[in-house]
């Protein structure tokens, strides 16, 4: 993309060289403030800035708060305002608002002196370097804590192109943005079938085998249906003992000694392993050592007893090392009785298959506990030790080519963002024109 042909020093340090074409000039001397109550008993559209959409109706986006019980005395917001998080500003609750409603006397109205592009302006408050900025120009004594009042907000100096620069800008990058945002979602959407196809193919081989002719027989467990005639089902509880992490808190583990993996690690990983030196994990002190029953021998799972999110039921790792190490608060031990291939096992958990048992029996709202008592009662299915280990080698090499995959999208995704975030930041600063 070409530059523009001549530029000048703006004379602020975070904006560089500007177009010599361009103004610079004071947020306060293109927007005003505006704080104008809506009437009692209005049925105005309640409008919210979010850090990842911009400025949208709440009615949409329900679940993302509660909705007011009245509006009464909130901020008019008309087309074309900006509207503020002063709380989160920093962090890109800011934007050009694209309805007319009313909002939370929590935000900041800005409104134009005069005919703008509020696009454009848009584009310019959500790139990195202005949000920059904004932080650097908040109050509060810590991040969370910082707000951007528009005294502060009014005084920094931002690029202001000519009008129909400005338009030309913002046309610009809906279009290349709208491209960029179709790439995006087709790349997840590849994703999301990838590890769909990835639990399709997990799913199969732990309740089918891999012998499409072997003769079935009806399981009795629900989600599972068929499964080949020769296999075992058996109750957890008659292949596994079972025991407990270690009841501590936070205020218990420290950076030296002897390593703890919490439900917070179980939770976060769906792999089949816990290497220390590779996770980083938090220790606990070498006193612990009495409570034998916490510590982890290889092989052992250890299952997640406390979720935030019923999908995230039955979260599970194990220990694929010789490393001591204990299972920590919120967590379940359950260790094999039986000779049994690791791998497989793990893989036969981590179906929807065994998922699905977990599910319909944990009870809860924000927080759904997992306990002994709902895992002992679920169902394991168990072809021979040989079939196992065919299984289990199956699946290691078909879910490294679909994680690869995934690993590739992912990238392709991450750059996508950059691309954008970069494309943005130079338009609306004038580092190339359009």
């Amino acid at each position: 993309m070409r530059r523009y042909e001549s530029y000048k020093d703006s004379g602020v340090e975070w904006l560089g060289e500007v177009p010599h074409c361009w103004d610079v000039k004071k947020v306060k001397n293109i927007f005003h403030l505006i704080a104008e109550p809506a009437a009692k008993n209005n049925q105005c559209e309640l409008l919210s800035v979010y850090t990842d959409i911009g400025v949208k109706p709440r009615a949409e986006l329900e679940e993302r708060g509660n909705k007011a019980s009245t509006t009464d005395g909130y901020w008019v917001v008309k087309k074309g305002d900006i509207v503020v998080n002063k709380l989160l500003a920093w962090m890109g609750a800011i934007g050009l608002s694209e309805y007319d409603g009313v909002t939370s006397p929590a935000y900041d109205i800005l409104r134009p002196y005069k005919k703008i592009n509020g696009k454009f302006f848009h584009y310019l408050f959500r790139t990195p370097l202005c949000l920059s900025e904004f932080k650097k120009n908040s109050r509060g004594i810590m991040d969370m804590r910082l707000r951007l009042y528009f005294e502060e907000l009014g005084n920094i100096y931002i690029p202001f192109p000519s009008y129909p620069e400005q338009q030309k800008i913002a046309q610009f990058l809906d279009d290349k943005t709208a491209k960029i945002d179709q790439a995006l979602d087709l790349a997840e959407k590849q994703i999301a079938l990838l590890k769909e196809h990835k639990q399709i193919l997990i799913q199969n081989a732990v309740t089918r085998g891999l012998n499409p002719d072997v003769p079935l027989k009806d399981s009795g467990v629900k989600w599972t249906g068929q499964v080949p005639e020769h296999w075992d089902i058996k109750r957890f509880r008659n292949l596994f003992d079972f025991g407990k992490g270690l009841s501590i808190t936070k205020e218990n583990l420290q950076d030296e000694g002897i390593p703890c993996v919490n439900y917070g690690e179980v939770h976060s990983r769906y792999g089949f392993e816990v290497i220390p030196e590779r996770d980083a994990l938090k220790c606990v002190d070498s006193k612990y050592l009495v409570f034998n029953n916490s510590m982890l021998n290889k092989g052992d799972f250890v299952f997640a007893d406390t979720s935030e999110d019923i999908e995230g039921s039955g979260n599970f790792t194990y220990l694929n090392s010789s490393t001591r190490i204990f299972a920590g608060y919120h967590t379940v031990i359950t260790r094999l009785k039986i000779t049994a291939i690791h791998r497989y096992i793990a893989y036969y958990f981590d179906s929807l298959s065994f998922r699905n048992q977990i599910r319909n029996k944990v009870k809860g709202v924000k927080v759904f506990s997992i306990t002994q008592s709902i895992l002992k009662g679920t169902f394991v299915l168990l072809p021979n030790l040989k079939e196992q280990q065919q299984i289990a080698d199956y699946l290691d090499t078909q879910t490294a080519k679909i994680d690869q995959a995934i690993a590739l999208k992912t990238a392709h995704i991450e750059k996508l963002k950059e691309y954008k975030s970069v494309l943005i930041n130079d338009v609306v600063t004038g580092k190339v024109q359009v």
